[in-house]
């Protein structure tokens, strides 16, 4: 099939494609709750002749084409659950879920990923070894991609392909780099403790809410001074809480946030930077500070071969290719790399609002190009792999 046979074969998908998406929008489920979700997913594919899996998971699914000839797999992956937000783009198809959205465009990967599918299911005598779909649920809490690879979906795959949608990349351009595109995340918790007392007499406390603020303060000081100008990280505090009453200094304090970045060695001496600041600074107070630390998952970080290999696969169906600039969001999909190579792209979608915003939308239009594209991409990276 030449390259303008697959567009065709794509274009003459969308209709199917659009009423896979907005099914999807209307019925949105969070992470781990994606039970009907699962279910149609399975009836669509089950519908043009494909056997799904589940790997014994109780969301998600995966299905194998199986191609003319044996050889390496690939795997393509979609993530399928939506967000705890209430719609507001007043659309005919909006969520018909109260406080819960496709407010992300998982809903577009997935419909995407399916068209992938039964394009390559078509001209699966053609295909030189195995193309995994993956549909993973979960990704909105970074879980469900460890959960697939502890039910053994990498196994027997050499390299993985996947994107996330770009609001500001107009239908037809795609976003590709080689290296880092998206942040680590990881999670921190301080603890401040000093000495409750009496709001009119803070001379006998020892006031954690006074120490914790200056604490927030001073965090900032572990990218600014602690962080090379040449690198990039991000240490937000998102959550501050103390107190039950107004006359009343508690005993403690509690401040949660994140911490961002692209470099593993920067990654491994942020901890220790903050749990000194913390300490430094509670003890300047009289108070004291505990660091809890949790670990999240890794960058994205797109294999050069496989992000060529994208590229390739881009310009050959005509779309416009640029260098995706990167993001201090984080995506599981990292977690697929730290096992095989794989890239993870951005696919231009004309949207009108950023990822998790109550009235983002998409273009569907970019529908079809998204399935060629990945279709296009999984033939090639068989052929270059075996």
């Amino acid at each position: 099939m030449t390259m303008e046979a697959l567009k065709t074969a794509a274009g003459e998908l969308k209709p199917h494609l659009v009423a896979i998406r907005r099914e999807l929008h209307m019925h949105p489920e969070l992470s781990n709750e994606e039970f009907e979700t699962t279910r149609r997913i399975r009836g669509w594919l089950e519908e043009a002749g494909l056997t799904a899996q589940t790997f014994g998971l109780p969301t998600g699914l995966v299905v194998d084409i199986d191609g003319g000839s044996p050889g390496p797999t690939v795997a393509l992956r979609a993530d399928i659950d939506a967000l705890p937000v209430t719609e507001e783009t007043g659309l005919p198809f909006a969520s018909r879920i109260p406080g819960r959205m496709h407010a992300c465009g998982h809903d577009f990967h997935t419909a995407s990923m399916i068209g992938a599918a039964l394009l390559l299911h078509r001209r699966r005598e053609r295909l030189k070894g195995r193309v995994r779909m993956i549909f993973q649920p979960a990704e909105e809490i970074a879980l469900g991609a460890r959960a697939m690879i502890r039910a053994g979906v990498l196994e027997g795959v050499d390299a993985i392909l996947g994107m996330h949608n770009k609001p500001e990349l107009p239908v037809g351009i795609v976003g590709i780099r080689a290296g880092a595109l998206m942040a680590s995340v990881d999670r921190f918790r301080i603890r401040v403790t000093g000495k409750g007392g009496h709001g009119a007499i803070p001379d006998a406390a020892v006031d954690p809410i006074v120490a914790a603020s200056a604490i927030v303060g001073a965090l900032q000081t572990v990218v600014s001074r602690n962080v090379s100008p040449l690198d990039s990280a991000v240490v937000s505090v998102c959550r501050f809480h103390a107190g039950a009453t107004w006359n009343v200094i508690p005993d403690h304090a509690e401040l949660e946030g994140t911490a961002r970045t692209f470099d593993a060695d920067v990654r491994r001496r942020i901890p220790e930077r903050i749990r000194r600041v913390a300490e430094g600074v509670a003890a300047g107070y009289g108070a004291s500070a505990e660091l809890i630390w949790t670990e999240g998952q890794h960058f994205v970080n797109n294999d050069p071969a496989m992000a060529a290999l994208m590229t390739r696969a881009a310009e050959e169906l005509g779309l416009q290719v640029v260098e995706a600039r990167p993001t201090t969001a984080g995506e599981d999909f990292s977690v697929y790399q730290e096992h095989v190579p794989g890239c993870f792209i951005w696919m231009g979608t004309s949207g009108t609002e950023e990822w998790h915003h109550p009235k983002f939308t998409l273009n569907e239009d970019a529908l079809p190009v998204s399935a060629a594209l990945f279709a296009h991409a999984a033939e090639l990276a068989l052929e270059a792999l075996a």
